[in-house]
């Protein structure tokens, strides 16, 4: 089968001929019909995270149609529209048997620890088979089940409670859903921090105050616009010490700010001035539980969580088209989200 791969770090991906996994007794066989481009994936690239092994196929936002299932599986059936959730557990281990997957002492990543969806198909455990509605398509299906489902958990942490106001910084796929999301949950005031026009007028069409950081300091713009109080909730969700930091600074009293993005640099903060004397928090944010995908599901089978014509773009599963989209992640110029579709 076809796939795009990660040979070398630091190196564009490469297209590999490889053999069609073999599943085991509780494992799926899925036909990718669509796998998400996260910025995560430029992030493995580039080598901000660490790798088991190499060569290695990336893509953890995938969505296909069940080709076959182990004789011990009774969740899916073959035919069945699937979306996948992309942390395979052990399943009896302190953090699994409490329900925190993304902790497991024997966990794997699909597109990290073991091959993921940038290929023509993927075997995944059966418990990470989710049936996808017919409402809803595979290109959705797809990356709602990272940057949907990420965006969601960090809600969920940061406690969002109806009538507070949020900031989020970063407009790609998670700061999309997190948008929808907010004003699914009550929030009243959406503040979009970006620096790309066309993300921000974006952000605009979907309810949100636009702030451009390009034009003045964000956190300035944002405590002008709430009579200097702040905001209630932030989402951090580019992966950089600097927005991370105006994430905090940006907080009213009691705020919390839920850092999602990734980065290997360091974060200052003055302790007293800037988080006690405030006693807001800062909360990490690691992946998502499968007990949040059924939500998430309804939320956008029901259109409260919505992906319009035109906001996800697609590329064939080339290695050219898709280094070329991760190059723009890398940059902060590539779209909304972008969905590789294998075809024949």
């Amino acid at each position: 089968m076809r796939a795009v791969r990660l040979a070398q770090i630091g190196k564009p991906l490469e297209s590999a001929d490889v053999p069609v996994p073999e599943i085991g007794p509780a494992e799926v066989l899925i036909r990718v019909a669509a796998a998400g481009i996260c910025h995560s994936d430029a992030h493995y690239r580039g080598g901000i995270s660490e790798f088991d092994r190499l060569p290695l196929t990336l893509g953890h936002e995938v969505a296909g149609t069940v080709e076959k299932i182990g004789k011990a599986v009774a969740n899916v059936v073959p035919g069945d529209r699937v979306c996948v959730h992309y942390l395979v557990q052990c399943g009896s281990c302190e953090f699994c048997v409490r329900g925190l997957e993304q902790f497991c002492i024997k966990g794997q990543m699909i597109g990290r620890h073991r091959d993921g969806g940038y290929a023509e198909f993927i075997k995944i455990p059966s418990n990470s088979a989710f049936v996808l509605p017919n409402e809803i398509s595979f290109e959705v299906g797809a990356v709602m089940m990272c940057s949907s489902a990420t965006a969601l958990h960090a809600l969920k942490k940061a406690r969002l409670k109806p009538e507070e106001s949020v900031a989020i910084f970063g407009f790609g796929g998670l700061g999309f859903s997190a948008l929808q999301l907010a004003r699914a949950f009550g929030s009243v005031e959406v503040y979009v921090v970006e620096i790309n026009p066309a993300k921000l007028a974006a952000a605009e069409k979907f309810g949100a105050v636009a702030v451009n950081a390009k034009a003045t300091d964000p956190v300035e713009q944002i405590r002008a616009a709430t009579s200097g109080k702040g905001v209630d909730v932030s989402l951090e969700l580019i992966g950089s010490a600097k927005t991370m930091r105006q994430a905090v600074l940006c907080l009213a009293p009691l705020g919390r700010a839920a850092l999602v993005g990734l980065t290997r640099e360091p974060m200052s903060i003055f302790p007293y001035p800037e988080l006690i004397n405030k006693e807001v928090e800062i909360i990490g944010v690691s992946d998502h539980l499968a007990t949040e995908l059924p939500t998430l599901i309804e939320f956008v089978r029901s259109g409260r969580l919505r992906f319009p014509s035109g906001m996800l773009h697609s590329v064939d599963l080339d290695a050219g088209q898709i280094n070329r989209v991760l190059d723009g992640l890398e940059t902060s110029t590539e779209r909304i989200r972008t969905v590789i579709l294998p075809r024949e």
